[in-house]
């Protein structure tokens, strides 16, 4: 739950209870604290990708069922998952319940993630 609040100068600042996120606006002179819980609901596309190959229209127009196409990874080779179009972690392929899942082997560091915009 949140309670809002006014600070000294009169500023409205958003105080959290026990158990949500909170993250403190950076440059601000108030120091307000701002909720973040707004973006836990926002939606982010997530892909495992087993492995990519390129191929010549020719090949694409010729494609039938059971057409094989060799990807560029090796059997037993970590599959590389994607948020956003953005690699964060590597796992290897599971069964859970008769789907496919993923055990992540390999987390990307934020740190790795940020030097990879640069």
């Amino acid at each position: 739950m949140t309670e809002n609040t006014k600070n000294e100068n009169g500023n409205g600042v958003a105080t959290a209870s026990a158990g949500q996120q909170t993250a403190r606006t950076e440059g601000t002179d108030t120091g307000e604290m701002h909720n973040i819980d707004f973006l836990l609901d926002v939606p982010l596309q997530v892909s495992v990708e087993v492995g990519r190959t390129r191929i010549l229209i020719k090949d694409l127009l010729q494609m039938r069922e059971g057409y094989v196409i060799e990807l560029d990874k090796l059997a037993g080779e970590t599959l590389d998952v994607y948020v956003n179009q953005r690699l964060i972690a590597r796992g290897e392929a599971v069964l859970v319940n008769d789907k496919f899942g993923l055990r992540l082997t390999d987390v990307i560091s934020p740190a790795e993630r940020l030097e990879k915009l640069a």
